[in-house]
């Protein structure tokens, strides 16, 4: 997982709206068929399973084609390209994230108190972060866009909304970049990839200031 993936190109920055969030431009997504859709989802989860075994880095158009049982042509007709295939493939996987936070089941979505969804929501990403490191590396906004990127405006302005419910009193805004600067790939990489911490560690720590941040007890 040490390759270097080519970089990602910088899509318009989206509404700030808390919607389910398009990474690539509108036009990448014209009224598909529904054969062609379930043949776009199964390319994806063939992707998503390779990217989970073998890294990100390994990820070729011939091995998605192989792993769906298609032609490699038909994936290529797809995404044009290995960089438009990692950008639909992370689009892909921000969406599942989302669609989990925003209507998935408790304590990731809705229905669980304010402070085990925060529990719940700094475990899931640092897992999926994890599961997907290379492919979050090669999508890092530029320093610039670095906290106005579209997607985490999302993530960090659903951590405000369950701070302000666990903390009335708090700064939810500035708690939330602190939060989110935890759960930060770049950081993930240092921690797991070059300091050695097992990804349980950075759970456990994320319970821990989750518990600082809303006085209350870890769990």
């Amino acid at each position: 997982m040490s390759a270097a993936l080519p970089p990602f190109p910088r899509p318009e920055e989206p509404s700030a709206q808390v919607e389910l969030l398009q990474l690539g431009s509108a036009d990448d997504e014209p009224c598909l068929r529904a054969d062609a859709a379930r043949n776009r989802a199964r390319l994806l989860e063939a992707a998503e399973r390779l990217v989970a075994e073998h890294g990100a880095s390994c990820l070729t158009m011939e091995a998605v084609a192989a792993a769906a049982s298609v032609g490699k042509g038909t994936v290529f007709r797809r995404f044009g390209d290995r960089t438009g295939l990692l950008m639909a493939l992370l689009d892909h996987s921000e969406k599942k994230f989302q669609a989990a936070l925003l209507g998935g089941p408790p304590p990731l979505g809705p229905g669980a108190p304010p402070v085990e969804r925060l529990r719940a929501f700094g475990r899931a990403l640092l897992r999926r972060t994890v599961d997907e490191l290379d492919l979050q590396l090669a999508a890092e906004p530029t320093p610039d866009r670095r906290f106005s990127a579209a997607p985490r405006r999302f993530l960090r302005g659903h951590l405000a909304l369950l701070l302000r419910e666990a903390v009335p009193d708090g700064d939810a805004e500035l708690l939330a970049h602190t939060l989110m600067n935890a759960v930060d790939p770049a950081l993930v990489h240092h921690l797991t990839q070059q300091c050695g911490m097992p990804l349980e560690r950075l759970e456990t720590a994320w319970l821990d200031l989750v518990a600082r941040v809303t006085r209350t007890d870890r769990e």
